[in-house]
């Protein structure tokens, strides 16, 4: 208790100083609680399944549309199972926070194609037979409390309709759930649309998709159905480039990836400023107190006890900033999660962020306090005293 109390003696000799340097390092921490759980969102392990599904892009870039006519050509390849197609709708339910993916889709075969997906063949019937049909993921259903049999509006902001108005109206015919132990990318946050109203009502377009789902009868036979497919498009207006799922959607989470890698960026330029100006603090500190450190030794106080004294004084003035910026980072995190969670659904405020933070302390406190306290343990008594 007696050393506490002349840290807290130390801490409070420069009020203003101690606040500024606490505020200012608190603010990092606030900082670093958010892009932290940005990025370990960004950067966490994929494990897709997909390997017996083939993902048939443009060549020129995933929004590059491919033509209609190419699903036939691609289902006469030998080993070719099923072929379906999506598009991406984009389009906004109420409000722009509430993000979800739609995929205008064949109402035929999807559910065959990604029969990881569970849904009743009732619903399925509903799927083909309903022109303006529309089935949910569980998950989707529950949050925005749809029922079967509701309309789902839709606003439109890439795919007006043929009179230019921009409100969809979809009705809800089923919903589906993943099979347990499936993992296709999007899950239950998703919706799927029946493809024959969305060609026949759209203003622009027709006649193309985004992209093509090959699935194929025995996974080994990927690579030469793959290099077929864009053997059999090569030198067209349309080139192709096919991969597997599982792979293209591991290609999708390493470009995000690279989100990640500049939170991580970022934090580390925020972090060695503050390391500058906590070690100027401390420094400043120290020098100021020469006389005082000479006191300490001249009444008993040992060299190592005087290093501790600055050790302590550096890791207080950051363990404190630590816990203000994480408890006020928790605090943004859980105002903003729901609106994060529409874009990153894995996102959550781990408790490794909170380890992190408090090994980033320590590592900060040592590195900033143990120069000032190696030069205040190694102080002459005699030295210092005239200097004053």
């Amino acid at each position: 208790m007696k050393y506490w109390v002349l840290i807290s003696a130390a801490l409070n000799r420069k009020r203003w100083r101690t606040g500024l340097t606490i505020g200012s390092l608190t603010v990092a921490f606030l900082m670093f609680g958010l892009l932290r759980s940005v990025a370990v969102a960004f950067t966490g392990e994929v494990d897709f399944e997909g390997d017996d599904r083939l993902i048939v892009m443009s060549k020129l870039s995933f929004v590059e549309p491919l033509p209609l006519s190419y699903r036939e050509r691609i289902r006469a390849i030998e080993g070719v199972d099923l072929v379906t197609h999506r598009e991406w709708f984009g389009g906004t339910y109420i409000d722009t926070k509430n993000f979800f993916p739609k995929w205008p889709v064949p109402a035929e075969d999807w559910f065959e194609v990604y029969d990881g997906f569970k849904i009743s063949e009732q619903a399925k019937r509903d799927f083909i037979n309903t022109r303006t049909g529309m089935v949910a993921g569980r998950a989707l259903a529950e949050k925005y409390n749809w029922k079967v049999g509701d309309k789902i509006p839709i606003i439109g902001d890439i795919w007006p309709k043929e009179d230019f108005t921009n409100l969809w109206e979809f009705d809800l015919v089923g919903i589906f759930e993943e099979k347990e132990g499936s993992a296709i990318y999007g899950g239950e946050d998703q919706v799927f649309i029946n493809h024959s109203y969305f060609e026949e009502t759209r203003a622009w377009g027709k006649g193309t998709v985004g992209n093509y789902i090959v699935k194929v009868k025995a996974k080994e036979d990927n690579e030469r159905i793959a290099k077929e497919i864009d053997t059999m498009f090569a030198n067209s207006s349309n080139e192709t480039k096919t991969s597997t799922e599982s792979a293209f959607s591991k290609m999708f989470a390493e470009q995000v990836g690279d989100i990640g890698f500049m939170m991580n960026s970022i934090l580390s330029a925020v972090f060695f400023t503050m390391l500058l100006l906590t070690g100027n603090t401390m420094s400043q500190a120290v020098r100021e107190r020469t006389s005082e450190f000479a006191v300490f030794k001249t009444v008993g106080y040992s060299d190592k006890v005087i290093l501790a004294l600055v050790l302590c004084e550096s890791l207080t003035i950051c363990v404190a900033s630590m816990v203000l910026g994480i408890i006020l980072s928790y605090m943004v995190f859980l105002a903003i999660s729901a609106d994060l969670q529409a874009f990153m659904e894995d996102i959550a405020f781990e408790f490794s962020v909170v380890s992190w933070a408090l090994f980033t302390a320590v590592l900060m406190a040592i590195i900033t306090g143990l120069p000032p306290a190696i030069g205040a343990m190694r102080l002459k008594v005699v030295d210092a005293l005239r200097k004053n």
